[in-house]
């Protein structure tokens, strides 16, 4: 066997390991994990997970997910708690420490300071006989039979379904509490999401710049200022009005059919008005809607240009490209 083979095996093997022990713990999401769900429920404080070595970088990851779901979590180092760290941890607290063994030095240590407080501690462990699952109030059961680490040493297969259970849990309590997109868009407003959720069509206007104004012209004006109005507006279109009320739109796709039309008559006007090269009653939308919503009108209408009004009056023109380029997909 070749050396890249052996690696290729090693790669699949190790996903198999890993998906086979993932798998494994929708069994342990039983009446356990329910009581633990609901402690965490009941409780006023935060989770405080804890956790040394690769187990930290789990912990680490759980809270975060923790965080922006709206569960309010915080990390805690073994080692440095023995050290001082461990004033962060409130009465109404609740410790979840995070072991493989479940008999690691520095997180058995926290086991007495943490009882002489009364406050409940949650184990996440591969060793439902260890010392620490054996003082915890509730297990969180990780147990896998072997690391996909051919020597059976480096933490792999342990840690995946360590962050598992984490993200079953983080998406329990999520579930539980009634967590809605809007609530996560406002954890997250600098994400997709949070544009998708607050990003209006107004803000987009705003942004954009003169690149984002629309000309306007009266149903008379001629081709010139027809020419000159999608020009100045630089959105790729111009407004048509009629005694201040919006008529139609002149896009620059407009104007290149009607080129290509006059091109094919040898005696076609070029004397044509707006009112000849609109498209009449326009796709309009308010300034307070959500661009997201916007961005779907034009698609499902295969429009690149979107009017927007703020109330009866032109608050200006969206183009489809400022959408994309404000991320809100």
């Amino acid at each position: 066997m070749s050396q890249s083979t052996q690696w290729m095996a090693a790669a699949r093997r190790t996903l198999s390991l890993e998906a086979a022990a993932i798998a494994a713990l929708e069994s342990r999401i039983d009446a356990d994990f329910q009581l633990i769900v609901e402690q965490i429920l009941a409780n006023p404080g935060r989770l405080i997970f804890a956790g040394i070595g690769k187990s930290a970088d789990v912990a680490r990851k759980t809270v975060a997910t923790l965080n922006s779901t709206g569960t309010p979590a915080s990390f805690l180092h073994a080692a440095d708690a023995l050290h001082g760290d461990l004033g962060l941890v409130q009465d109404d607290d609740i410790v979840i420490a995070v072991s493989k063994s479940g008999n690691t030095a520095e997180v058995v240590a926290l086991i007495p300071m943490i009882r002489a407080r009364n406050i409940s501690l949650i184990a996440m462990t591969g060793n439902p006989s260890s010392e620490l699952a054996t003082a915890a109030d509730g297990i969180l059961n990780v147990a896998v039979e072997a690391e996909a680490c051919p020597h059976d040493l480096a933490p792999t297969t342990s840690s995946a379904t360590q962050l598992a259970m984490g993200d079953a849990l983080a998406i329990a309590l999520m579930v539980a509490r009634g967590f809605t997109p809007e609530q996560f868009a406002g954890f997250h407003p600098g994400g997709t999401l949070g544009r998708r959720l607050f990003l209006t069509l107004g803000d987009v206007l705003k942004t954009g710049g003169s690149a984002q104004t629309a000309s306007s012209i009266p149903l008379d004006a001629p081709l010139d200022a027809v020419i000159l109005g999608i020009t100045a507006g630089r959105v790729g279109a111009v407004v048509v009005t009629e005694n201040d009320r919006i008529a139609g739109i002149i896009t620059d796709g407009d104007l290149r059919r009607a080129f290509k039309n006059m091109a094919k008559q040898a005696d076609a006007p070029n004397n044509l008005l707006a009112s000849e090269l609109m498209t009449a009653d326009p796709q309009t939308m308010d300034a307070s809607e959500l661009a997201a919503k916007g961005f779907s009108q034009m698609q499902s209408r295969k429009i690149n240009q979107l009017v927007v009004t703020d109330g009866d009056q032109l608050a200006g023109v969206v183009h489809l490209h400022a959408l994309i380029s404000a991320g809100i997909f």
